[in-house]
């Protein structure tokens, strides 16, 4: 069995983390490998704009498999420092590559628990939805080691400096509300109604033309470190490439004839 399943349904992919029976960690290289194909299987599906992440059960991801970790058969430590940190690279990191390569818009539907590494994916995702019941923490001080997935600037990036101090330094767990208020997810609902919200948000961005949605997140990507003169240049690149796509004048036609526009993604 794959550790991710992977449904789609018309321009929207679920890709969701099957292991619930451990609350979704984390432990093998093939799991990583697992879920980084996942989201590039989206990504090379021109007809996919969208894509919702969550997890199997009632957890998100509750993070690495401490099991694997402990016992030096999975992600974590190997025979050598040189080693762990080749590890660190081919396998957790990889997950982290993707999502910030992926160029459709993800959405994470935080079930329940993400802490960890399962917080920083699920905060690397463009748009976060969270259940009541969701929990997150970046915990690995809790454990003795330091946010090996780049989760240092994640959540910086998310909620500035102070605050991803104040959880990293601490590894104390916030609620699904504190994680609103800090602005680290976009809405909060009643657990039985997260998929749907989730869906609801993908498809507003789904009936949108995907050759615009593509640079669009591309353009959101590199303004997270671009200077704004080199932003401005890359926008003007990506433009001229927008304005010659079919999508774009069915787009305004559809606008002046007032009809609902059809795209097809050329």
């Amino acid at each position: 069995m794959t550790f991710t399943t992977y449904e789609k349904s018309g321009r929207v992919a679920v890709i969701t983390l099957n292991k619930p029976e451990s609350r979704n960690a984390i432990g093998t290289l093939e799991e990583c490998s697992d879920l980084a194909g996942a989201l590039m299987r989206a990504h090379d599906d021109g007809d996919i704009n969208a894509v919702i992440l969550t997890g199997a059960g009632k957890a998100f991801c509750s993070g690495g498999d401490l099991k694997a970790i402990r016992e030096r058969t999975g992600i974590g430590p190997q025979a050598s420092p040189d080693g762990t940190r080749a590890n660190y690279r081919r396998a957790v990191q990889s997950i982290i590559r993707a999502l910030a390569d992926v160029e459709v818009a993800t959405i994470a539907a935080i079930n329940g628990p993400a802490i960890g590494l399962g917080m920083d994916i699920g905060i690397l995702c463009d748009m976060r939805v969270a259940a009541q019941s969701a929990r997150l923490a970046s915990s690995f001080v809790k454990v003795g080691i330091i946010p090996g997935d780049g989760g240092a600037w994640i959540l910086t990036q998310a909620i500035g400096y102070s605050r991803a101090a104040e959880m990293i330094l601490t590894g104390d767990q916030i609620d699904a509300e504190e994680a609103l208020r800090l602005g680290l997810v976009n809405k909060v609902v009643p657990d039985d109604q997260l998929m749907a919200e989730a869906l609801k948000l993908a498809e507003r961005v789904a009936v949108n033309p995907p050759r615009a949605v593509r640079l669009a997140k591309r353009l959101l990507r590199e303004s997270q470190h671009g200077r704004l003169h080199d932003i401005m240049e890359l926008s003007a690149a990506f433009q001229a490439h927008a304005h010659e796509t079919k999508d774009h004048k069915e787009a305004v036609d559809a606008f002046s004839e007032k009809r609902p526009p059809k795209f097809t993604g050329a």
